[in-house]
C-alpha cells in the first residue's frame, strides 16, 4: 500500500511542470503561434525561481520569478515573431538554445546549493484519511493551483467573451481583424502567459520536485509540453489527463523492478521522447493539423492591412 501511494504521489510531482507548460501552450496556439521556445523558458524560470528563492528565503518570491522570467522571454518570443515578423519555428529553436545557455552561465554559482524540502498542504483530520488523505490532501499548493489553471483556462475559452475571441484569432485571424479585434495585442497577451505558465513549470522542477540548480534540469520536458497540446487535440481537460499519463510513465520506470514489471526501465524512459518526436512529425503536415481539428492559422504569420 505505500508503495502504490509512493507511486501515486511521485506521479503528481512528475506531471505537475508539464501541466503548466502544456496549459500555457495551448493558449499560446489557441491565440494561432506555434511556441517551440517552450524549453527554454521552462528553463529560465528554473533558474530564476531557485535563484530568487535562495537569496530571498521566500518561495512565494520564487515562483514569483520563475513565472516573471518565463513571461519576458515569452514576450521577446513575441516581439520577434509578432512585431519583426521572424520564423516562428526558426525563432522557438534559437529562444530555447538562448534559454540553455543563459541558464547555465547563470546557475554556474548556485552550483551546490540546495533548499529545503517545499511545504506540503497539511489540511486537520482529512489529510489524515487512510491513503486518500495524504493523495488528496496533502499535495504541494502547486499541484493544487496546475488542476485550477486548468479549469480556470477551460472556462476562459468556453464560457467567456475574451477566450471566444481569442479562439477566432487562432482560426481565422483575418476575420478576427476585419471586425476589429487586436489580432498582434492578442497574441502578445498569449504568449507572454504562456510563458509565464512555462516558468511556473520551470520553478516547479528547481523548487519542488528537485530543490536544487542542475543543468538542463528541464531534460526535454518542453518538448513533451508540445507534444501533449496535440495529444489533447488543443483542450485543456486533455491536457490535464495527457500530463499525468506521461508523469506516471516517467515514476514506473522508478519503480518497474519494486513492481515486478518486465519492461525495460530504459524503454519506459525513451517513450515520451519518442512520443514528442513522432507528435512534431505529424504536426508539420497541414492536413494532419485539420485531422486533429489545430488552429487553422496556427503557425502563420498575420500581416494587418490597415
Amino acid at each position: 500500500m505505500d508503495l502504490v501511494l509512493n507511486i501515486l504521489l511521485g506521479v503528481a510531482v512528475a506531471a505537475t511542470p508539464l501541466v503548466f507548460a502544456s496549459i500555457g501552450e495551448l493558449i499560446t496556439e489557441r491565440s494561432g503561434v506555434l511556441n517551440l521556445g517552450v524549453e527554454g523558458m521552462m528553463v529560465m524560470g528554473a533558474i530564476a525561481a531557485f535563484a530568487a528563492t535562495l537569496a530571498s528565503g521566500s518561495y512565494v518570491v520564487g515562483i514569483v520569478a520563475g513565472a516573471a522570467a518565463g513571461a519576458a522571454m515569452g514576450a521577446l518570443f513575441g516581439l520577434l515573431t509578432l512585431s519583426l515578423m521572424s520564423n516562428q519555428v526558426a525563432t522557438g529553436l534559437a529562444l530555447t538554445l538562448f534559454g540553455l545557455g543563459l541558464s547555465a552561465l547563470i546557475g554556474q554559482q548556485f552550483a551546490g546549493a540546495s533548499l529545503p524540502q517545499f511545504p506540503r498542504v497539511n489540511i486537520p483530520v482529512l489529510t489524515a484519511i487512510p491513503f486518500i488523505g495524504p493523495l488528496i490532501f496533502g499535495q504541494d499548493a502547486l499541484v493544487y493551483l496546475s488542476i485550477a489553471l486548468v479549469l480556470g483556462v477551460g472556462w476562459f475559452l468556453t464560457k467567456t467573451r475574451a477566450g471566444l475571441i481569442l479562439r477566432a484569432t487562432g482560426e481565422n485571424h483575418d476575420a478576427a481583424h476585419a471586425i476589429g479585434y487586436p489580432v498582434i495585442g492578442i497574441r502578445y497577451l498569449a504568449v507572454t502567459f504562456g510563458g509565464a505558465c512555462a516558468g511556473l513549470g520551470g520553478a516547479y522542477l528547481s523548487l519542488v520536485q528537485t530543490p536544487l540548480w542542475v543543468e538542463r534540469m528541464t531534460a526535454g520536458r518542453g518538448w513533451i509540453a508540445l507534444a501533449l497540446v496535440v495529444f489533447a487535440s488543443w483542450k485543456p481537460l486533455r491536457v490535464l489527463g495527457g500530463a499525468y499519463l506521461f508523469g506516471g510513465i516517467t515514476i514506473l520506470q522508478l519503480h518497474s523492478q519494486a513492481l515486478g514489471l518486465k519492461i525495460d526501465a530504459q524503454i519506459l524512459s525513451m517513450l515520451p521522447y519518442l512520443a514528442t518526436i513522432v507528435v512534431l512529425v505529424v504536426i508539420s503536415r497541414d492536413a494532419t493539423r485539420m485531422k486533429l481539428n489545430a488552429p487553422s492559422c496556427l503557425g502563420k504569420v498575420f500581416y494587418a492591412t490597415s
